[in-house]
């Protein structure tokens, strides 16, 4: 079922991040659709999480404000039907192994497969674990996406060959958050992991403007932002649809720019 891969092809991808159920469930629902509008090729809606090891203040706060408005895993699910009436932009889902552990990795799937959702980021789901969780993924067409840092090291190797759908390159050491400077090794973290895969590579955390998106375009197969328009959620509220419409068309440019193959160093840490 996963089309993952295929977004990527002749097309530098635009992978925007909101949580679900922030503020609220209709919200949520026309968040998915604004960006999809908006040029996004595929939606990561994060499943808030009482411990998420990841992320930032911006991204922690917003889970916060889901469970204030009475988030559970089954509302995430619906959310998603919802947007599905409106919207067949690919999403995915960014989850910690608990909620899909408790949930029961096989009811879990099944219903991401009936709701067209083609993959999983779980952050805390390390490679020498992914064995409980893969098999019944590939069952139902689903891709768990894995994260590559720049502290992978020996590890990169055999991440890479095992990879779906896409990677997630990690572009700095720590959490989630909007950052001014880079991982200084990206552009050779990016190419030691093409030497084992074919599988499309995205670089996010910290990113937050155009002018580093289009940076992060030219290392890699597509770029993903959580955090900016993260806060731009928390900022604008019911009335968030139209300003990350017209933030993600603003990425959608940059990113499709003619300049993306002429890399910019200016962001990248030295």
């Amino acid at each position: 079922m996963t089309n993952l891969a295929a977004v990527f092809k002749n097309h530098k991808a635009f992978i925007p991040f909101i949580v679900a159920n922030d503020p609220d469930f209709d919200t949520t629902v026309k968040n998915i659709v604004a960006l999809a509008q908006g040029g996004a090729d595929i939606v990561e809606l994060g499943i808030p999480f009482s411990d998420p090891v990841a992320d930032g203040p911006v991204i922690q706060a917003a889970g916060l404000r889901a469970f204030a408005a009475d988030v559970h895993t089954n509302t995430v699910f619906e959310i998603v039907e919802a947007a599905r009436k409106e919207t067949a932009v690919p999403i995915v889902f960014l989850t910690y192994l608990n909620i899909v552990f408790k949930y029961g990795y096989d009811a879990f799937l099944k219903r991401c497969a009936e709701l067209s959702v083609s993959g999983l980021v779980i952050p805390d789901l390390p490679y020498e674990s992914r064995d409980e969780i893969v098999p019944i993924a590939d069952k139902y067409g689903i891709a768990i996406i894995p994260l590559i840092t720049p502290t992978s090291g020996n590890r990169i190797e055999k991440i890479a060959k095992s990879a779906s759908g896409f990677i997630y390159v990690v572009s700095s050491v720590g959490i989630t958050g909007e950052r001014d400077e880079f991982y200084e090794g990206l552009k050779n973290l990016v190419a030691e992991i093409k030497r084992y895969t074919e599988v499309p590579t995205a670089i996010g955390f910290g990113i937050h403007t155009p002018e580093q998106a289009q940076t992060m375009a030219g290392l890699a197969d597509g770029v993903i932002i959580g955090s900016a328009i993260v806060d731009i959620v928390a900022k604008e509220n019911q009335q968030a649809p139209m300003a990350i419409k017209a933030f993600t068309k603003q990425i959608r440019t940059a990113i499709d720019s003619p300049k993306t193959s002429a890399v910019s160093s200016s962001s990248i840490a030295r």
